[in-house]
This record gives C-alpha cells, sequence and structure tokens, in this order.
C-alpha cells in the first residue's frame, strides 16, 4: 500500500511538472503600456505575445517588458531594457533605454507588483513606467476603470479616473482624481475631473484615440484608455448610399464626355440651319 501511495505522489508530481514547463512553453498575450521620462506614452496597451525570455520556468513581468521592447524599441531589447538582482528580487535597470539608478515602477491589471519575477497571465495589463521626479518620487501611478472603449463619432464616452496611494496605515488604496484635464492624443479636451475622478468626453472624428489625463497639483503616471470609434450612423448611411450609385469611375467619365461632344455637336448642327435660314433670303 505504501509503494502504491509513494508511486501516486511521484506521478503526481512528473503530471505537475510537465504542466508547468508546457505552460511556460505556450505564450500568452498580455497588453503592455510604457510611459518614459519625460511622462510620455510610447506604447500605449499595446498586444504582446509573451515568451519565457529568461528560460526560467515562467512567463513573467519581465519577459513581457523584454517582448515589448523588441517590438517597440527602436534600437533593440538589449538597448531599451534591462534588469538586476537586487533586495527585493529582479528589478529594473533600464526601461526605454533610461537608467535612473532604479527609479521605475511597474503594475499588473492596476495593482503595484512584487518584483519583475512575479508571473503574468493571458489577457493581463502590465505598465511599466519611468519616475518623471527624481527628487520627491512624488509620480502617482493613475488608470482609467476601463483600457478600451468603443463608441460612435460624437458619442459621449463616460471614464473614472483613480490613482493609487497608501492610507495612514500603509495600506494601499484607491483615490478618486479631481481636476485632473482629459487629453485625447496629447490634445487638451476642455474636460476636467470631478470630485469623483469623473468625466465625459466626445470624439468627432472616427479612428484610434488614445485618451490620457494631466494634473497641475500631481504628478500623475499618464493613464490610458484606448478608444476605438466608429462613423456615425448618419454617416454610415450616407456611405451605404453613395456605395449603390453607378460607377463613377473612368467609364462613367468617358459616358458623360461623350454626352458632353454629343450636345455640343448638336448645338452646332442647330446654330449652322439656323445661320443657312438666315442667309437663304
Amino acid at each position: 500500500m505504501k509503494k502504491l501511495i509513494t508511486l501516486l505522489l511521484t506521478l503526481t508530481m512528473l503530471i505537475a511538472a510537465t504542466c508547468t514547463a508546457a505552460s511556460a512553453d505556450e505564450p500568452v498575450k498580455v497588453y503592455v503600456t510604457i510611459s518614459n521620462g519625460s511622462g510620455e506614452i510610447v506604447v500605449a496597451h499595446e498586444s504582446v505575445e509573451v515568451t519565457d525570455v529568461d528560460e526560467d520556468g515562467v512567463i513573467s513581468i519581465s519577459d513581457a517588458l523584454s517582448n515589448a521592447h523588441g517590438l517597440f524599441y527602436p534600437y533593440g531589447v538589449d538597448e531599451g531594457y534591462g534588469t538586476f538582482m537586487s533586495d527585493y528580487g529582479l528589478s529594473l535597470g533600464k526601461l526605454w533605454g533610461e537608467e535612473n539608478g532604479g527609479s521605475y515602477g511597474y503594475y499588473v491589471n492596476n495593482a503595484s507588483a512584487w518584483s519583475l519575477a512575479d508571473p503574468v497571465q493571458d489577457g493581463d495589463s502590465v505598465y511599466a513606467f519611468v519616475y518623471t521626479d527624481l527628487t520627491a518620487w512624488s509620480d502617482a501611478y493613475s488608470w482609467f476603470e476601463k483600457d478600451t472603449v468603443k463608441a460612435e463619432a460624437g458619442e459621449e464616452i463616460s471614464l473614472t479616473l483613480k490613482s493609487a496611494g497608501f492610507d495612514a496605515d500603509w495600506n494601499p488604496v484607491e483615490n478618486a482624481v479631481e481636476g485632473a484635464k482629459i487629453v485625447v492624443d496629447g490634445v487638451d479636451t476642455g474636460v476636467v475631473t470631478d470630485a469623483e475622478g469623473k468625466a465625459v468626453i466626445t470624439i468627432a472624428e472616427a479612428g484610434k484615440a488614445i485618451i490620457s489625463a494631466t494634473s497641475d497639483t500631481m504628478t500623475l503616471v499618464p493613464p490610458i484608455c484606448v478608444a476605438t470609434v466608429k462613423a456615425a450612423a448618419a454617416d454610415e448611411e450616407v456611405t451605404e448610399a453613395a456605395a449603390t450609385l453607378p460607377n463613377t469611375g473612368v467609364a462613367s467619365t468617358f459616358a458623360f464626355v461623350g454626352l458632353g461632344l454629343a450636345l455640343t455637336a448638336a448645338g452646332v448642327v442647330l446654330v449652322s440651319k439656323t445661320k443657312k435660314q438666315e442667309y437663304s433670303f
């Protein structure tokens, strides 16, 4: 009986190890955002296929950031991204080509992570940033309650902006951000958040737009919401109606030209006949 139990435990451990290895071998899709030391969003919630780059058996935050630099940093992974071991485990040493002595932050699904070695799952959102305030480190991580939104052109988009903080006992808390200016593709919309961090904006043109926010009273890590805006229903109806009209390409152009020439010729004949009649007396 003991031998049977030992055998079953051994098989269980082998199966678990095999499953772990297989999961690390299979890539996961993670959405990555990066902002640089100037407070600019340089990677905006981009879908990244993440593999176990460092081959440690875990698909981690570090793997996600490394893969993202390989896709989007213009000078390659080694020039853009670096890590080192610290008392807190695997830590950032370089992000988006910037080395500032370790003043970086990274969040997974808007929650602070302990180490770059923390695992990520399919569908997770990873946000890494370079601190812009290297004196007081006042940069406050902020986020909208939505990472993405879909709307028609001119349709109202409702957002709520929050920031990460701590209470009196240093427990993490979420705070509403009041008075932040909402920007779309870097342009101030003139809309500010209320006491609950809420704001309502509209986007006039169809396409993809990056919604973010700035503050005169806080150093915000720029939040991001990717808006996919489609043409309004009325515009789509006009487009569909236009599509049902006769072809106005080259053939139609020649038809109109031919009709014009025919009418011109008829006019010339009519004038000629009139003149002939005038001179026949």
